[in-house]
């Protein structure tokens, strides 16, 4: 009496694990594995849903009224940005971390030997982390919200809104990736970690640009959060839009140029090792 085929098994005997059909149902399988593993990391989460918001319900708190008297509107539309640029950031090198510990684990070169489509790993991780963003700035944003912050241009700039640090995020996450397949060190990745402390601190969603000393002006003004800030400070609450946007979406490009490839070719190497 003849039995069922797996599923699984059915796609690679029909169109073989190389086809179209094999990479979307091997990537959406291997993206449902990364974001239940997610969930269940309490790193994570905390890196990615309760230390933004504390952070963001601290700067209202200490700096908030300072900078509203200083600038004249609320803190939260400098702020709020902010938190959820920092929350991509760090959701994405706890991310690498993970990674790096799956390369040394040898599961990376597991699925390698498997009858898997050889893009499906990376093309998952890329879904997974624009989900874990946007999931990430929701949330961040509803608590936003309860402090005081509205949307006060409309629906659609409000979901551009949205989509900046899904843009922004996947670019850090291409730079943290190259990084983390190439080396099993963990001190490594949390040095990015401090870059982006950096650019949270000397940022203009950390306080006005006239606040900084007039030398360090130029640099704070057009560094990556910055400009995205920016543009999402003019999504919610009026503004220039155009020109931090494309400021935005050059450095994003930027980083995704220069790191994908070395990013593929990383992760590509570890699997087979």
């Amino acid at each position: 009496m003849a039995t069922l085929a797996h599923p699984e098994a059915t796609d690679t005997l029909l169109f073989g694990e190389g086809s179209a059909p094999a990479l979307l149902r091997h990537t959406w399988i291997q993206t449902q594995r990364l974001l239940t593993r997610w969930v269940r990391d309490p790193v994570t989460l905390l890196e990615t849903l309760v230390v933004p918001c504390l952070l963001l319900l601290m700067l209202d708190i200490v700096v908030g009224s300072q900078i509203e008297k200083f600038s004249g509107h609320s803190a939260l539309y400098g702020s709020t940005p902010m938190v959820t640029l920092v929350g991509a950031l760090s959701g994405t090198v706890a991310s690498g971390v993970m990674l790096g510990r799956e390369r040394e684990a040898g599961i990376l070169a597991r699925f390698w030997v498997l009858p898997v489509h050889r893009a499906s790993g990376l093309a998952a991780r890329i879904i997974a982390e624009g989900i874990r963003i946007f999931a990430g700035t929701v949330v961040i944003i509803c608590f936003g919200m309860a402090l005081g912050f509205r949307f006060q241009r409309g629906p659609w700039q409000a979901l551009a809104f949205l989509g900046i640090p899904v843009l922004f995020g996947l670019a850090f996450a291409t730079m943290v990736t190259a990084i983390a397949v190439f080396t099993a060190k963990a001190a490594l990745v949390e040095a990015v970690a401090l870059l982006s402390s950096l650019l949270m601190f000397f940022s203009t969603g950390f306080v006005p640009l006239a606040a900084y000393p007039q030398w360090i002006q130029p640099v704070v003004e057009h560094q990556p959060m910055s400009v995205a800030v920016d543009t999402m400070r003019a999504l919610a609450a009026g503004g220039p839009v155009a020109g931090p946007l494309l400021k935005t979406v050059m450095w994003s490009l930027g980083l995704i140029i220069v790191f994908a490839v070395p990013a593929g070719y990383g992760y590509r190497r570890a699997s087979r090792s």
